[in-house]
């Protein structure tokens, strides 16, 4: 947890002169050092390490048209829960017939440019022998890997959380760039119902800003996740107050870090009313005021912002991103689904072996469909009961 002693021991630049500070870096992203001045000191800052040409055309690949990202990354006892759901216990043999079944979908990189894993996925194989990355490789799919250790208590707060795991990242993330990663992903979260505090706001900016900048320097395009929570009973309107204070510190902590903003990638929520408000939001609603907060706060260097679903149905959050790309935009707007991808495929899957091709099927219908909203060409015909059915959970832990 970053403390105040430890933010004003940082060399970063005035708050007032960040956003010139970070155009001075982008002049020169491959360079090996910036030395950069102000009226109360001077500084040398590292640009985005040797990798900065790899992380650009990285984050390029995964926002390419008509594709988004396969968030498959949950943790065992997050997989475990899924596969209750079935009937199967939670085996390695279990998970491992499941993932395969999702990266060996015939075609699947057509609509899906990148894939996060599970550390366990990483250094796994499938249920043929071959290893898990290669066979994303081959489907022109990025694979990515997750490297935050989870939700805890924050001390001191409103009973808010904190996201561990910067202890040993750059020695971890060094070695998931050997075994084949190429961006990696840091899910922290805010609640509304609970503050935010200020407290919990800046710690998660921060979390995220130290690790975008031990991502980029082991080679792998940091996905960075606020996400705000969909739990409470609030409206929009105070979705898009509490996101547009989040998503400013994010980024004055990303640029205090030095990160390089062409190479990272955008995971943030919609800008939609508590799952428990009585007021519900259309999907040019959605669009209007997350749009509006795109334009507000996040630099049209960021190449991607890639949505997560957030408890959304599968059918919701696939209309509210095609009305998000019904213009254009100085982002590729795109999609990074775990629940919204994935729940119809495993209950179809169901455990059984006869089933495999029917749930692969249904993972492409909907991996097809959130590429037509991506281009901003999805017109909803055709969509299955539960297709429909809301996947919100309180509290929920990934």
């Amino acid at each position: 947890m970053a403390s105040t002693s430890l933010l004003k021991a940082s060399p970063v630049l005035d708050k007032s002169e960040w956003v010139k500070g970070q155009s001075v870096l982008f002049r020169q992203p491959s360079s090996a050092a910036v030395v950069l001045r102000n009226r109360a000191t001077s500084l040398t800052v590292r640009a985005a390490s040797s990798y900065a040409d790899e992380l650009v055309k990285t984050a390029k690949t995964i926002a390419s048209p008509g594709r988004g990202i396969l968030a498959m990354d949950e943790s065992n006892a997050t997989c475990g829960k899924r596969l209750d759901s079935i009937g199967l216990e939670n085996t390695e043999a279990n998970r491992q017939a499941y993932r395969t079944l999702l990266v060996s979908a015939p075609g699947l990189g057509q609509y899906i440019s990148g894939a996060i894993l599970f550390e366990e996925t990483l250094y796994q194989s499938t249920t043929e022998g071959k290893k898990m990355v290669d066979v994303l490789v081959e489907q022109n799919i990025v694979p990515g890997i997750k490297v935050d250790k989870g939700l805890v208590p924050l001390v001191g707060s409103n009973n808010e959380s904190w996201c561990q795991g910067l202890d040993g990242l750059s020695s971890r993330t060094a070695a998931y760039y050997q075994q084949g990663a190429r961006f990696a992903k840091w899910r922290t979260v805010v609640s509304i119902p609970n503050g935010p505090s200020a407290l919990a706001v800046k710690e998660a900016a921060w979390g995220l800003a130290r690790y975008a900048a031990i991502s980029q320097d082991s080679g792998l395009v940091p996905i960075v996740e606020p996400e705000i929570l969909l739990d409470g009973e609030h409206d929009i309107d105070r979705t898009y107050e509490v996101a547009e204070k989040v998503w400013a510190e994010v980024f004055f902590y990303l640029a205090q870090n030095n990160v390089m903003f062409e190479g990272i990638l955008l995971k943030p929520s919609m800008v939609t009313p508590g799952a428990e408000s009585k007021d519900r939001a259309t999907p040019e609603q959605v669009a209007s005021y997350t749009l509006k907060l795109l334009r507000n706060r996040i630099p049209p260097a960021v190449p991607g912002i890639m949505f997560l679903s957030g408890g959304q149905s599968e059918l919701e959050a696939t209309l509210n991103l095609n009305a998000m790309n019904q213009a254009p935009n100085p982002w590729h707007v795109s999609f990074s689904y775990a629940r919204a991808l994935q729940n119809t495929c495993l209950k179809t899957w169901g455990g059984r072996a006869e089933n495999v091709n029917a749930a692969q099927t249904t993972l492409l219908i909907r991996a097809k469909a959130n590429s037509l909203a991506q281009l901003g060409k999805y017109t909803g015909e055709g969509e299955s009961e539960e297709a429909k059915e809301g996947m919100f959970v309180k509290g929920y832990t990934y």
